[in-house]
């Protein structure tokens, strides 16, 4: 080991016990019956759907968990700094280490790191204790998990190095020929005498190239911390953007004695942003419509575990939409989330909190359906909310990606619980349950001003970590809030729902800067967002589907998204294609003539398997102007959009064979889509995102099961059960089939498809080796996929 920091990923070899264990904390614990897991875990999908949870968590259960970790640090590791980060942890950790307490941290989405050095030792076995008590399973409007579901890591400096978040990188300058580019160090001296620094900061673009540097010296006092500012000059910059995703790498060095005894690298983007309540929002001074959705942290059968090739698959899924923001809804994101982000291009709302002081309702016999459970996030809040705050902009502050910060999400949703006399009734959005009496002013519940009061005391924390981005919030109720001057201590005001406020708001508050923070997928929802130059843009709620908010048993699970629990395409995803995306594209689905619609966000699945002459309507999405339908190779007639189109459709009686749709673009180039009615399911086709592996018991790949037909035909309606082993160095680590119905255990090697069908996601090993998937099914031609690890 050199001088410079050493990080040590510690994901792999914990012991877990499913219960308390009181003397688990004590290093001297036999734990050796207890399960051997990986990182990231999540205990809440490893046990039954039960009624007696709580429907707003998705009807899983939380409970206490205990996990224990030995690891040896580097034999030359003594006198250095030694720090262990939990990137999330759900929730109320407590952490031990060799037997010592360290602390506690009730928000179950926080980073947090703890200074180990005194307690570790590099000659002997080191045990980390980590206590996990989710005590309430009513504690959250939507599915938390629960247990160590994110990455954890020891990091090893030397005495004299870069404060944690200690590197700070903004563009102070900025235009297409040239920027500056600064940036802000910390640097901390843990010896006892004085040390003079030598602070090196290095630029490199995507090439490796090194093309900016700045140096300057600094005196840090024994035990304090000193700072420095330094500016790089770059000539002819490669923006960041979600079309050029550009970006480069600041090295910064700690040199002592001409000794490199610190390295940090930090990555970084070239780009400028700005909001004008007239205007709009401006990315490298382009005016442009921000075209978000909300997403939760859960994938289906994994959970709140979910590795950074999950969101790989999902992120570049709404990319091909044409979305290019995320609003991270409502909770600090896991790290390499943002890290995608930067990479692949998405513009970004990172937000806090959905509730602070005041406890708001948590449903858990269906959503909305009283009465509520009210546990939360509220009993810790007075004491953590500023930590928990100030940890996430300190940990996200360097990403391009991050336009804004939000401090809060729906905090003022009408008598839930605060309210206002200049109000007598109120009602939310998802009020259509409230009893009457929950409706209306109560002067003995928290008076809605004191909202106010707590923005400013958040926004002045966000500040004093970053002045680079706005602060906003997601409002419920903006006819109040700025009455009471909630929004006018925001940067930026997000509206919930409230598109109908627009027109009025933009007039009566013409210095806001206004937009939509979450909204409903209609086709109205977004014309006045599109058509409207002062409204920046919206965050529909949700680009995929989540666990819990669930309407109620069986149900277990929100539908609202893009993409299903597994990350499958619906027909929501390509009507929203068509309206966002400039790619040409064709899209065909069909319902019933008669038959209402089964989900208000599309019209139409994408299969032609129906009764002999049903009276069908045929949907096409595309945006292209005109398109013509052919049925078994008969013209059904070409239609052209008008203004106010947003689709095609065509009345047909159902006839087996070929449905196909051809759809011309402005340069008359076609494209087409088809459906073809399957004949009797036949075979469990495979394909996997990942051919290889990496060894390191990490890495991961998706294998997506589609039952077809003898002619290779998916056959949509089929329902068949599938049974899943696995051979060589890897395991299956989760299943998923969309089904937001479905209560079969996530444990279980079986699963039936949904929709034709099911997504298994595979670990690999710390072995070299191939892996070998086999699938089997009644009546259906047994499947195998194999993969390699090395």
């Amino acid at each position: 080991m050199n001088n410079s920091r050493l990080q040590q990923n510690l994901n792999l070899d914990w012991r877990f016990y499913r219960g308390n264990e009181p003397k688990a904390w004590y290093k001297g614990f036999d734990d050796s019956k207890w399960r051997n897991i990986s990182l990231p875990h999540d205990w809440s999908v490893e046990e039954p759907f039960s009624q007696q949870y709580s429907s707003g968590t998705g009807y899983v259960v939380g409970g206490v968990g205990w996990y224990r970790k030995a690891f040896k640090l580097p034999a030359n590791a003594d006198n250095k700094k030694v720090f262990i980060t939990f990137e999330g942890i759900y929730n109320h950790s407590q952490v031990w280490c060799n037997s010592n307490y360290l602390g506690k941290r009730p928000f179950g989405y926080s980073t947090f790191t703890y200074d180990i050095t005194e307690f570790v030792k590099a000659d002997d076995v080191n045990v980390i204790s980590v206590k996990v008590n989710h005590k309430e399973v009513a504690d959250s409007r939507w599915f938390t998990g629960s247990g160590i579901y994110r990455d954890v890591y020891v990091t090893i400096t030397d005495p004299v190095h870069v404060d944690q978040y200690g590197v700070f990188v903004t563009t102070p300058q900025f235009s297409n020929t040239e920027a500056i580019v600064q940036a802000d160090t910390q640097v901390v001296n843990e010896q006892t005498t004085a040390e003079t620094v030598i602070v090196q900061q290095t630029l490199v673009n995507k090439e490796g190239e090194k093309v900016g540097k700045a140096q300057e010296s600094i005196k840090v006092d024994s035990f304090s911390t000193g700072k420095v500012e330094q500016q790089i000059k770059l000539e002819n910059p490669a923006l960041w953007s979600p079309d050029h995703p550009q970006l480069y790498q600041l090295v910064t060095e700690i040199v002592v004695n001409e000794e490199v005894k610190d390295e940090v690298i930090t990555t970084t983007g070239i780009r400028s942003i700005a909001f004008d309540a007239k205007k709009g929002f401006f990315l490298n001074q382009e005016n442009m419509k921000i075209k978000g959705v909300c997403i939760h942290h859960d994938a289906g059968g994994l959970g709140a575990a979910v590795p950074k090739k999950v969101w790989v698959r999902r992120l570049k899924a709404l990319k091909e939409m044409g979305c290019n923001a995320i609003r991270t809804a409502h909770n600090p994101p896991a790290p390499h989330l943002l890290d995608l982000c930067d990479e692949i291009g998405f513009l970004v709302m990172d937000e806090a909190f959905d509730e602070w002081e005041g406890v708001k309702n948590k449903w858990t016999v269906g959503h909305n359906v009283y009465p509520p459970e009210h546990y939360g996030y509220y009993e810790d809040f007075p004491q953590w909310g500023e930590m928990d705050l100030k940890e996430m902009v300190l940990r996200d502050r360097n990403h391009p990606s991050i336009i804004m910060w939000s401090i809060g999400n729906e905090i003022d949703y009408p008598n839930d619980p605060y309210c206002h006399p200049s109000f007598q009734s109120m009602t939310g959005n998802n009020d259509a349950n409230k009893p009457k009496q929950e409706r209306i002013y109560d002067p003995d519940k928290p008076n809605a001003e004191r909202l106010a009061t707590i923005s400013k005391q958040l926004v002045h924390y966000v500040k004093e970590c970053d002045t680079t981005r706005p602060v906003t919030s997601a409002l419920a109720y903006p006819e109040l809030s700025n009455l009471t001057g909630y929004a006018q201590s925001l940067d930026v005001v997000g509206y919930n729902y409230k598109e109908h406020l627009y027109k009025e708001d933009i007039i009566k508050y013409p210095n806001h800067v206004i937009y939509g923070s979450e909204n409903s997928p209609g086709l109205e929802d977004w014309l006045i967002v599109r058509d409207n130059d002062e409204i920046s843009g919206q965050f529909i709620w949700t680009g995929i589907d989540y666990l819990g908010e669930a309407k109620g048993w069986p149900v277990r699970a929100s539908p609202a998204g893009f993409l299903d629990l597994a990350g499958n395409k619906k027909s929501s995803f390509y009507y929203r294609k068509s309206l966002w995306s400039d790619k040409p594209m064709v899209y065909l689905a069909a319902k019933p003539k008669d038959e209402r619609d089964h989900h208000s966000r599309w019209k139409g699945d994408p299969h032609w398997e129906w009764q002999e002459n049903e009276k069908l309507e045929v949907f096409c999405y595309t945006n292209c102007e005109e398109a013509e339908l052919f049925l078994n190779e008969q013209s059904l007639g070409v239609k052209r959009k008008g203004e106010k189109d947003s689709y095609l459709s065509w009345d047909v009686s159902f006839e087996s064979g070929l449905l196909k749709v051809i759809a011309k673009d402005e340069s008359g180039n076609e494209h087409n889509c088809q459906l073809m009615t399957p004949s009797t399911p036949y075979y469990i086709d495979m394909v996997t995102d990942s051919h290889h592996l990496k060894a390191d018991g990490q890495d991961i790949a998706h294998i997506e099961m589609q039952i077809t037909d003898s002619d290779g035909n998916p056959v949509y309606l089929a329902d068949n059960e599938i049974h899943l082993s696995i051979e060589g160095p890897g395991e299956l680590i989760g299943m998923e089939n969309g089904n937001i119905q479905d209560l079969q255990p996530y444990y279980e090697s079986s699963r039936k498809v949904y929709h034709g069908k099911l997504l298994a996601f595979v670990r690999a090993g710390v072995d070299q080796g191939k892996i070998t998937l086999h699938a089997s099914s009644s009546k259906l031609k047994d499947a195998s996929i194999t993969i390699l690890v090395d």
